[in-house]
């Protein structure tokens, strides 16, 4: 292996970009380490498998070590080796034996192959994470490759879908096709697979308008997992924030263009695409973990480390370490990753893991912390939607409406509201706030509705059908003796554990199913709906199912027939909102009285037909209300009166009929059913007599539109 080259080969190259950047005639390469002492350039075959040559980086300007390669190409296949003090008590974990991928790579080549050659330090070994490993991990470690970005957009648009008209879906790019019969096996499971036109027609069809991606940044299977024949699925360890999962590409040498090629397709069906990302830490682990990027170029600017003991790393993830975003370059790390995203590979938007990582500084959780800033006043990243998931596991970590405007933040409160009221277990004060977009927790600094996006079922947890079949997780294949996942669900098996064959069980089980669908795609707020559930898809009872790439956690397309029910109620759902404006309103609903206008946005009615009083929402055994949507509220900031239709939406979680007197509402004639869950085909035109009751079914919910 050559260590040194001709000067002729070698200049000086720009600290900027950094990564590996291919200027038509060269590629520029730039890292940045401000603690490095040397910095080498390694050079693989086409393959990754053999190292042809080390060049020293020539320069160090502004904590960046860069050089020009002019016989570089695309296709170049690269690593580092950076050398530094190895002394981890002061938090430096240097180690030159340990090959290292580019934070800014934009391509990956080949696998991680576990090895304890991959670790900075001789397992085993006493005082184990001091010690200093000598052993050189490049066979074992993927490489970084060189692309051009050159691609043909041709007429691509982002579809740029407003908030108040946005819902949701959640699909893993993997799962949602690797059984998909219209999809060829070569495709399966890939970003070709999920931009075949029968797959893109059925999202389409279903009546959502943005697609939400579990993770496909570049990440790594845990070396526990694989050794269990397990793997990590889920996708939440990330190492390279740049580059597309190659196992997500049907040919890993082309996975950024199969990458645009679905983008593109996507949006011509007009669906938007929101990436899940993970920002808060990496695959790394703790200070017994493998050294196999951040770790070993930097590892005291990049990862938060204990005050006074920088041998530990705080881990407000739950996962070993935490990136340390108040880190300036760490900070335009991760910044320049979103807008890379979101400007060469055209996505929309992106939903953030543990987000309140982001928004920590040194004193805890800052909604003006420099990340969140950073993006509310970007020229890029202020445009796309970007949406929190709330918490993380460090203090004070619980941050459900705590975000700055411009965010939307998954509500785990409508969540657990809506399955715990379903089962008759919440008061209607608790699920009342939430069919009104959680004001309590967002109607402040002139959020918007939007920014509550309300779900039942997401990855994490129970399906649809398991959180009607279920009162317990069943986690057994995860090889954790059961002790992982959460085991407070909110779930309630209608009374059979699992699959039954009493036909009385599986129509409340299909009628819970419904109502909770119908939950969120009327209430007030953004809806998401986790893909599979309007197949009643079924995880066995997994509620964890991180490591489960197989048939538990794979859409179930064999269910189309069976569920066309389900699914054409879905489609119904998404119709109703779409058609009528006051169920999406931009303006929080909060039954005060407009003097000027002479009505209330929302009232709310009791079984008899008159509004609630105090003693109503004091009833802690009530568990019948009714939510009357006034047409003529105020819309948007004009004082005028709006143009919409009235709406009643009732709700009874007893688990018997109640009669439910129809209330009345100004200039209305009679009420006209739109949707009754014990009813999911509704055909016929069905008027009702203001005054009039409606039997209403035992666990059911009912809208009608007031005639005039």
């Amino acid at each position: 292996m050559t260590t040194a080259h001709p000067a002729s080969r070698i200049a000086e190259g720009l600290p900027h970009p950094l990564g590996a950047t291919w200027t038509g005639l060269g590629v520029n390469f730039a890292l940045f380490s401000a603690n490095a002492t040397k910095v080498e350039l390694c050079l693989f075959d086409s393959r990754g498998r053999t190292e042809l040559e080390r060049i020293e980086l020539p320069e160090y300007t502004d904590e960046v070590w860069h050089g020009y390669l002019p016989d570089a190409r695309p296709g170049t296949v690269y690593g580092y080796r950076v050398h530094g003090p190895h002394a981890p008590e002061q938090g430096h974990r240097f180690n030159p034996h340990k090959l290292l991928l580019d934070p800014y790579a934009r391509a990956h080549v080949g696998t991680l192959s576990w090895n304890d050659a991959c670790y900075g330090y001789t397992i085993g070994g006493r005082d184990e994470d001091l010690g200093f490993d000598r052993r050189d991990s490049a066979r074992y470690m993927p490489k970084c490759r060189v692309i051009d970005p050159a691609f043909t957009w041709g007429h691509d648009r982002p579809p740029q879908i407003p908030w108040e008209r946005t819902i949701l879906y959640e699909a893993h790019v993997r799962g949602f096709t690797r059984l998909h019969p219209a999809v060829p096996e070569a495709l399966r499971g890939s970003f070709r697979g999920l931009a075949q036109k029968e797959v893109i027609e059925h999202i389409r069809a279903l009546g959502v308008t943005s697609v939400e991606l579990l993770p496909v940044q570049a990440f790594v299977d845990d070396r526990g997992l694989l050794e269990k024949g397990l793997r990590n699925y889920w996708g939440y360890d990330t190492i390279g924030f740049f580059a597309p999962m190659m196992r997500y590409a049907a040919d890993p040498q082309t996975a950024n263009t199969e990458f645009k090629e679905m983008i593109a397709r996507l949006h011509d069906a007009g669906l938007e695409v929101i990436l899940d990302v993970v920002y808060n830490h990496t695959a790394e682990g703790n200070e017994r973990g493998a050294t196999l990027s951040l770790k070993g170029i930097d590892n005291a600017s990049y990862y938060r480390l204990m005050p006074g003991a920088p041998r530990y790393y705080i881990n407000d993830t739950g996962t070993g370490n935490t990136l340390n975003l108040a880190h300036p370059r760490v900070l335009q790390m991760v910044t320049d990753s979103l807008r890379y995203w979101a400007s060469e590979m055209h996505v929309d938007g992106f939903r953030f893991d543990l987000a309140t990582i982001l928004g920590r500084e040194t004193h805890g959780f800052d909604e003006g912390g420099g990340f969140l800033d950073s993006c509310r006043q970007d020229p890029v990243l202020s445009g796309v939607k970007l949406i929190a998931e709330p918490w993380d596991c460090g203090p004070g970590g619980y941050q459900v409406g705590g975000f700055p405007p411009g965010w939307a933040e998954w509500n785990d409160r409508f969540r657990d509201t809506t399955r715990a009221f379903w089962k008759a277990d919440a008061p209607v004060s608790e699920m009342a706030a939430r069919l009104c977009a959680s004001g309590d927790l967002f109607n402040r600094r002139g959020r918007r509705p939007w920014a509550s996006v309300n779900f039942v079922t997401a990855h994490d947890g129970f399906t649809l059908a398991d959180t009607v079949a279920y009162n317990d997780k069943h986690n057994a294949a995860n090889g954790e003796d059961n002790r992982d996942g959460n085991s407070d669900n909110r779930s309630w098996n209608c009374g059979v554990e699992g699959p039954t064959a009493d036909a009385e069980v599986l129509a409340l089980r299909e009628r819970q199913m419904r109502n909770m669908l119908a939950t969120v795609l009327l209430a007030q707020g953004t809806p998401m709906l986790l893909a599979g559930d309007e197949l009643a898809r079924t995880q066995q009872g997994n509620n964890n199912a991180y490591c489960q790439d197989n048939e538990i956690s794979w859409v179930d397309w064999t269910g189309l027939a069976s569920s066309a029910g389900l699914l054409r109620f879905v489609r119904r759902l998404t119709g109703l909102r779409a058609r009528y404006p006051i169920l999406r309103r931009s303006r929080f609903m909060t039954g005060d009285f407009n003097e000027a206008l002479g009505v209330k946005d929302v009232a709310w009615i009791n079984a008899s037909g008159a509004e609630m009083k105090a003693d109503d929402w004091s009833d802690g055994l009530m568990r019948c209300f009714g939510m009357l949507m006034d047409g003529r509220a105020q819309a948007t900031g004009i004082r005028r009166p709006g143009q919409d239709a009235t709406m009643l939406m009732m709700l009874n979680a007893h688990h018997d009929v109640v009669r439910f007197t129809l209330p009345e509402a100004a200039s209305g004639k009679s009420w006209r059913l739109v949707l009754d869950t014990n009813v999911p085909d509704l055909t016929e035109r069905i008027e009702r007599a203001i005054g009039e009751a409606y039997e209403l079914t035992g666990r059911s919910l009912v809208l009608l539109a007031l005639q005039t």
